[in-house]
């Protein structure tokens, strides 16, 4: 796939299994998502694995939270299962930093370059992601879970696995309603 067809043909895939990228990949993948655009060189992003065992504590995690905020027990099961529908989840977050000249919004979508990047990198190399948010992104316990400042940011939950199925690749969206001129 060149980069053209990559970019023109990026789609999502909800439907995950292993085998979760091998190391080289992954390192490969984590690299993709350092290269972004990064007003001030701030860095402003940090990135958990979160596979194998880890996929149980992000589980647990959920399953607690899902309690705490005492969902139905089928919400409670659902939350349970998430982390499974992917070997691999990357959990982007921010790690904002004062600055004059870059707001923590600009930090964010800093952020949010590198989760594109990495989503990009895993297709570039074979394999399904998709980019996930959610209710559990938004959530303090959640936040403290995985480690996370209470004043930093979930971006997004970036399962990566080997695609269950092939997908056909959507029509393009129409230019017209998303361009004006000057």
């Amino acid at each position: 796939m060149n980069a053209k067809e990559l970019l023109l043909q990026r789609q999502s895939n909800p439907r995950l299994i292993s085998p979760a990228p091998v190391a080289s990949d992954v390192e490969f993948i984590l690299n993709a998502g350092m290269r972004v655009p990064d007003h001030g060189c701030l860095s402003p992003w940090f990135f958990t694995l979160v596979k194998e065992q880890g996929l149980d504590k992000l589980s647990q995690i959920f399953e607690d939270v899902a309690k705490v905020q005492q969902f139905t027990e089928a919400k409670i099961q659902k939350a349970k299962k998430m982390p499974y529908r992917a070997p691999l989840i990357i959990v982007v977050s921010t790690r904002y930093q004062a600055h004059d000249k870059v707001p923590k919004f600009e930090q964010a979508i800093a952020a949010g370059c590198c989760a594109h990047a990495m989503q990009m990198a895993a297709f570039s190399l074979g394999y399904g992601a998709v980019w996930r948010t959610g209710d559990f992104s938004y959530d303090s316990s959640v936040k403290r879970g995985l480690g996370i400042g209470q004043n930093d940011d979930i971006i997004g939950f970036i399962y990566i696995g080997t695609a269950e199925n092939d997908r056909p690749i959507k029509p393009a969206k129409t230019l017209a309603s998303h361009v004006s001129y000057l």
